[in-house]
């Protein structure tokens, strides 16, 4: 296990390309979800410095809060709502420059300006969602959604 979380600079690939191993590391003889998800969530914020980082599970029909790093959160959120219910509905990522322009965003801070979903699929179904805002707008792009999609599967 790793004991100290290495922060890089450099472009964003260079940035995921070093914390992916370190996440690896973390995760390697660790079965507990909890501590898996929340030393994940720990990793990005740490490395990235977003506003907020953190999981939800499905629950039923609503995605319940899990491990996050970052302000109090929305607690639960029904399926096709939000950013987050919406990406579980879809089944797929979604990426939110201003998260004032996404209908039916639900605000829980009104700090958060842009937002990626990520699901988290296991045999083909989704079991959770990872959700990233920041304070900037325009913060997430495709090379987020490629290594937050790698880093996702390897919580399956």
């Amino acid at each position: 296990m790793a004991e100290d979380l290495q922060i890089i600079k450099g472009t964003k690939a260079e940035q995921y390309e070093a914390l992916i191993p370190q996440i690896k590391g973390l995760l390697t003889g660790e079965s507990n979800l909890v501590a898996n998800l929340a030393n994940t969530a720990a990793a990005l914020k740490e490395q990235f410095g977003w506003f907020w980082v953190g999981f939800y599970l499905v629950e039923n029909d609503e995605l319940v809060l899990g491990p996050f790093q970052g302000p109090v959160a929305c607690t639960r959120i029904r399926k096709g709502r939000g950013v987050c219910g919406s990406s579980w509905e879809q089944a797929r990522t979604l990426i939110v420059p201003d998260v004032e322009k996404f209908p039916g965003h639900i605000a829980c801070s009104s700090l958060s300006k842009s937002e990626i979903v990520v699901p988290l699929f296991k045999e083909g179904n989704i079991w959770g969602v990872l959700d990233v805002d920041s304070s900037e707008y325009n913060q997430f792009d495709e090379t987020d959604q490629q290594y937050l999609e790698q880093i996702v599967a390897l919580l399956a």
